[in-house]
């Protein structure tokens, strides 16, 4: 075989997925359209089929095409010629392009190879040295997290609300997926780190750590026993009353400015203007500590009773995947849920909205409680950036940007920049090198 049919070959083979991938994330994109659009009007996400939000004609699959369908029609419904929103092709080659960039950046690009200036493979972690084959279905957890929080992202800067079921998604495919990878390492080092030290995909408790599988799960019994408690109005559910003084203080507004003529319009319900203004914020907060004292006990009660049923006996692996789903789960919900609490009690407003407790906790099943705690501070960095440039360009959409899409941002940082973060904390604490973080 010549040498030019083997560069060919090789090319195929090295590119070839890239643009599988590429097609996957358009994919996804348009489905991610679907859900910014139905999600918060709650209408099915799979029926009807796509139909043109004009004339409400149902769509073929020549006009569903990602990115080209968009192109094919030049931006106009083939059966009403109304302008389509640029938003959809856009949506589509965003996911895409981020899908394929990632895969590149992980599985295509060499270290010690610079290109404008850059070593891009020294990004990638140091599980995805092993190869797409062995890390598959770490890779899906990854694309699917992204996929969400790119949805998330914008349901919450049109509405200032996050559907939970876009955090629930990524959350169940870690828990199908990530143990799997437990089984598809033959024998490497990896798998071998893992087994006696802890080191993995995402952080997992060390081989005789029972105490973390204890509390993690007796903590997750505990936010099924806190979830039955409100369902039974043994506890109550917090802000329930929101809407009724949302539509009260609304109509006292209006019948201010009726009467006055002056001042400036009034808030918009489910918007930050009127989110902050509500006088019961602390009130609500002992009802959500009352939520989550189940958690609390049943977690350490758990922590105990598995420590010493455990014993010196190793945890298998798989276990211990699963712990670490939990535990970042736990962690990263905690993190929000902490500032959400404490914040609400020292400026009797809400600090944070319950929809940001369920975003991290996602990325925290994901990636781990380390990079669920990462993402939380590179998301105030954000969120200070874009409040500053908001003030400077007088932006009124920055400076009251829901906290959301900054964790989304935050968590792309810490994917995309955690070798640098690991050096930036090794010269904090004075080491001789960066700080090996799960």
């Amino acid at each position: 075989m010549s040498q030019l049919k083997m560069n060919t070959l090789s090319a195929l083979a090295t590119w070839f997925p890239v643009v599988w991938i590429f097609m996957v994330g358009a994919c996804v994109g348009s489905l991610v359209n679907v859900l910014v659009y139905r999600l918060p009007k709650g209408l099915p996400v799979i029926v009807p089929s796509s139909r043109c939000p004009k004339c409400n004609t149902k769509l073929t699959f020549k006009e569903n095409i990602p990115i080209l369908g968009w192109l094919i029609l030049r931006g106009k419904c083939k059966f009403c010629k109304q302008p389509i929103s640029p938003e959809y092709p856009i949506v589509e080659t965003f996911v895409a392009v981020l899908f394929a960039a990632i895969y590149i950046l992980w599985y295509v690009a060499i270290p010690h190879q610079t290109w404008l200036g850059v070593e891009w493979g020294y990004i990638k972690p140091e599980w995805a040295r092993n190869g797409i084959a062995q890390t598959w279905p770490a890779f899906t957890v990854l694309i699917i997290l992204l996929g969400s929080l790119v949805a998330m992202t914008i349901v919450d800067l049109k509405t200032y609300t996050i559907p939970l079921v876009l955090t629930w998604v990524p959350v169940g495919v870690a828990v199908i997926f990530h143990p799997i990878n437990a089984f598809t390492f033959r024998g490497d080092e990896l798998r071998h780190t893992a087994h006696t030290l802890g080191n993995w995909i995402i952080a997992i408790p060390n081989p005789g750590d029972w105490w973390w599988v204890g509390a993690s799960f007796g903590a997750v019994i505990g936010l099924v026993v806190a979830n039955v408690l409100m369902a039974t109005g043994l506890i109550g559910r917090s802000f329930s009353d929101y809407e009724e003084w949302e539509q009260k203080a609304l109509a006292e507004l209006e019948a201010q400015k009726a009467e006055t003529g002056e001042g400036e319009a009034s808030p918009e319900a489910n918007t930050p203007g009127m989110w902050v203004q509500y006088p019961h914020a602390r009130r609500e907060m002992v009802r959500e500590l009352a939520f989550l004292a189940p958690v609390a006990a049943l977690g350490w009660g758990g922590a105990v009773l598995a420590q010493n049923l455990g014993g010196a006996t190793d945890i298998p692996l798989w276990l211990r995947i699963l712990t670490g789903i939990v535990l970042g789960y736990l962690v990263g919900g905690a993190v929000i849920w902490g500032v959400r609490i404490f914040g609400s009690l020292a400026f009797g407003k809400e600090a944070m909205g319950l929809g940001d407790v369920h975003v991290l906790a996602a990325v925290g099943a994901c990636l781990g409680w380390p990079d669920a705690i990462l993402t939380f501070f590179a998301a105030v960095l954000v969120g200070l950036v874009i409040a500053l440039v908001g003030g400077v360009f007088r932006l009124k959409v920055a400076r009251m940007m829901a906290f959301g899409p900054a964790l989304a941002i935050g968590a792309v940082v810490v994917l995309l920049g955690k070798p640098w973060i690991e050096m930036g904390l090794g010269m904090l604490m004075n080491r001789s090198g960066p700080l090996n973080l799960p």
